[in-house]
């Protein structure tokens, strides 16, 4: 069969398509929804971008592309004006608005969410949706947006899923092909650019792995410095040494391990990676403070990595980009040593830039105009910044309560970035040595490719009244059964269900074997075993009341006394019964629970869509008729309420809570609902004066009972309402300076803009949905806010 579009497609390609690519293309041509799950770098989104292709094809015909964050969003809007203009690429993040009724619109994952569920019209001749990261769905705040689109596109829609290599792709394709119809499951697990891997010793980069050719042994001479013998003991690593000690093998084979082993400052990294002609590089490092301070380590070093050339035109390109901020600013944004450090070929990347900073530097890196970028991991989520060579400093991150090894599938996405296809003949993922380093555990984490993909779906409040709306509660109910997070848990269930079956079959043996002439010996097993319990009770619980310890001794005395009238009590093969009925008791335990695991995956998801609708069947923003449902006032309001704190919201609302506020004071109410404080804020902090205190007490009180009333349904419940940037949002939306509302903040200019925007996001679901006051002060509140480099910062 000939895809004439597909072939045309490629010949405009820069590159060869590799065969995965043109099975893409092939399936979208002939129809189909299409799956692809490839390494890091490989070049997913061309299919992708035939899909836009396809859409532009025929008069009519649009095509979405979504990506889980904007700064994605914001450079496939440039990268897809390019190849179409201006006039046919459209973009739409939630705060930016530009052309959103063209043919091609780049958006984040939850406007498009949004859209389906207010029937927006921009949906009327949409053809082609590209999900681009859709390993995403695995996230536990935002996942459950993805599966929400891909549940309730129009089928006329075919859907284009990227993701990185998952383990489970296959059983992923699977639940796609259920709910969006025919869908080709493409996999590959060839990177177009090979990958060496490398260990830095002592200013030494020694290969990971053997160098025979494919050889997938690690390096002799890393199991000598970590102090593994030689021959086949070591392989066997740490946990050899630890059972090995004095044993005759652990003697021959063991060599001293060299601890001592000096780590070498980051300019010197840096100069060894250049005088090996393996920049530009990407240094990964967990930590923000950690990306600073290489930044400056590099500086105050005097180490320079850019021609005169090179050096006046990043100038040209940060005068041009970041010509906006006011002149007070750029001290408190510390402009001059950004661009300094920028001019000598050095960068960090991290949540804390403001998001104009981190798009030059994303610039400057794509132009080869930088050559050692200092990232978080932040920078692996799908910005194409390729780099020659990605160096791992650490192998463990903090995860917000403790310090944890890195996975495979984060290895493998950060690792990732190493190589540019047509620039490069290999990438390089090298690892620091630290103390303690085994080698055989970096050979495994660069040896698994894959990471399992597994759904974090949960309805949501918002999420139910919509459903209610479309489909009604009956519908919505089955709608939601067809989640990959319930076909996941059913799936399970099948391989519960045959543990059941094999154990039933035990049963029947032990039954056999235990049969008895004087009685049913099953039933006298379970009393033996009912008594051994109550007596292991009574030995540990030696603290209890005399009364409940009498009580007990009363229950053991009549089972033994039931016991030994039993007819099986008297039978002279009593304990050889007895042991098959211990094996038959602890069995039947066992099989018992998975029967209850069975009962607790089935139908999860709408169980608890059946505790939200009681919910807001007893808040009355729903009314129920039988088995059907239909909304309130209050719950059609609730419709255009999203966010984690959706019900917490609507309730104020209605309750009229906030009221007489003025703009900043609503603006700082809004921040206290949307802001996320991290582990090690204090709680303590300072409010803005008059009505606000009052709003925000009457706020905190209704969340108290809204929790207490979700718990007693069940529910999980919400978190509290976050006092800490309050003060910081009250003062920049009065107007003052930058310098005193980060002060305030306690935070990076970054991080205040990422709140700002979230805060931004409410007020202005506030305008759409609140009564007329406080619409308009919400409007207010939102200009008051999107000022400054918050405003500056919008695209």
């Amino acid at each position: 069969m000939r895809h004439p579009l597909t072939e045309q497609f490629a010949k405009a390609q820069r590159f060869e398509l590799d065969p995965f690519q043109v099975a893409g293309c092939e399936a979208l041509e002939e129809g189909r929804s299409v799956l692809v799950a490839a390494p890091t770098g490989a070049g997913k989104t061309i299919v992708g971008e035939f899909a836009v292709h396809l859409a532009m094809q025929t008069p009519g015909d649009k095509a979405f592309y979504t990506t889980p964050i904007k700064a994605l969003s914001n450079q496939k809007f440039r990268e897809l004006q390019d190849v179409y203009g201006e006039a046919n690429v459209g973009l739409l993040t939630g705060d930016v608005n530009i052309n959103g009724n063209a043919r091609v619109v780049v958006m984040t994952t939850e406007v498009l969410r949004n859209m389906i569920y207010a029937g927006s019209s921009a949906l009327t001749g949409l053809r082609y949706v590209v999900m681009d990261e859709v390993h995403y769905l695995a996230d536990r705040f935002r996942g459950a947006v993805w599966e929400e689109v891909i549940i309730h596109l129009p089928e006329s829609v075919r859907l284009v899923s990227l993701s990185a290599t998952v383990s489970n792709a296959e059983e992923f394709g699977d639940w796609l092909g259920t709910v969006r119809g025919d869908t080709e499951v493409i996999v590959s697990e060839i990177r177009p650019v090979p990958l060496e891997q490398h260990v830095l010793v002592r200013g030494d980069l020694l290969p990971l792995f053997d160098g025979h050719s494919g050889s997938d042994r690690v390096n002799r001479e890393l199991l000598r410095i970590g102090g593994a013998g030689s021959g086949d003991w070591s392989g066997r690593g740490s946990e050899g040494r630890r059972r090995g000690r004095g044993h005759r093998e652990f003697r021959r084979g063991y060599v001293k391990p060299d601890r001592r082993i000096p780590r070498i400052d980051r300019p010197e990294v840096v100069q060894l990676l250049e005088r090996a002609n393996l920049l530009p590089a990407i240094f990964f490092i967990f930590s923000r403070a950690g990306c600073d301070g290489a930044v400056q380590q590099v500086r105050r070093s005097g180490l320079r990595l850019t021609t005169a050339e090179e050096r006046e035109e990043i100038r040209r390109v940060v005068d041009e980009r970041t010509g906006t901020p006011a002149d007070e600013d750029l001290g408190v944004l510390g402009w001059w040593e950004w661009r300094e450090s920028l001019e000598r070929g050095v960068a960090a990347h991290h949540a804390g830039l403001l998001p104009a900073f981190k798009e030059v530097v994303e610039e400057l890196f794509q132009r080869k105009l930088l050559k050692a970028v200092f990232a978080t991991e932040t920078l692996a989520l799908g910005i194409n910044m390729p780099a020659r060579t990605v160096v791992l400093e650490k192998l463990e991150k903090f995860n917000g309560e403790s310090r944890v090894a890195i996975t495979p599938g984060e290895y493998t996405q950060l690792t990732g970035r190493a190589g540019r296809r047509g620039i490069d003949v290999e990438g390089h993922a090298v690892v620091q040595w630290t103390e303690g380093l085994d080698p055989q555990s970096v050979a495994s984490l660069a040896s698994r490719r894959t990471y399992p993909l597994n759904s974090s779906f949960r309805p949501t409040y918002n999420m139910a009244v919509n459903l209610i709306d479309q489909f009604g509660r009956q519908r919505a109910r089955r709608i939601l059964e067809s989640s990959f997070a319930q076909f996941q848990a059913d799936r399970s269930v099948v391989g519960l269900a045959q543990q059941v079956k094999d154990a039933e079959g035990s049963l029947e043996g032990y039954a056999s074997a235990m049969a008895c002439d004087r009685g049913d010996f099953v039933e006298y097993s379970a009393m033996r075993r009912e008594l051994s319990d109550l007596e292991k009770a009574q030995r540990r619980d030696v603290g209890a009341s005399r009364g409940k310890r009498e009580q007990r001794n009363r229950e053991i005395a009549s089972l033994r006394k039931r016991m030994s009238r039993h007819g099986c009590h008297s039978c002279p093969d009593r304990e050889q019964h007895a042991r098959w009925g211990e094996r038959y008791q602890k069995l039947k335990r066992e099989t018992d629970k998975i029967r209850r695991q069975i009962a607790s995956r089935t139908g999860t998801v709408a169980r608890q869509f059946d505790r939200i609708i009681d919910v807001l069947v007893e808040l009355e923003y729903v009314v129920l008729d039988g088995n059907e449902a239909t909304l309130t006032e209050a719950g059609a309001r609730m419709k255009r309420i999203y966010g984690d704190r959706d019900l917490l919201v609507a309730e104020s609302l209605r309750a009229g809570i906030w009221k007489g506020l003025d703009a900043p004071s609503l603006a700082a109410l809004a921040c206290c609902l949307v802001y996320e404080p991290r582990r090690d804020d204090g709680g303590d902090h300072r409010l803005p004066r008059g009505p606000f205190r009052e709003a925000l007490g009457r706020t905190q009180e209704l969340w108290a009972r809204l929790d207490d009333l979700e718990q007693d349904h069940r529910l999980p419940g919400t978190q509290e309402v976050s006092t800490g940037l309050a003060e910081a949002m009250h003062l920049w939306a009065r107007g003052q300076m930058l310098d005193r509302v980060l002060g305030e903040a306690d935070m990076a200019a970054g991080d205040f803009v990422r709140w700002a925007k979230q805060t931004i996001d409410l007020l202005d679901q506030l305008s759409i949905v609140a009564d007329d006051d406080l619409a308009r002060t919400a409007r207010k509140a939102l200009d008051q806010v999107r000022r400054g480099i918050v405003a500056y910062s919008a695209v």
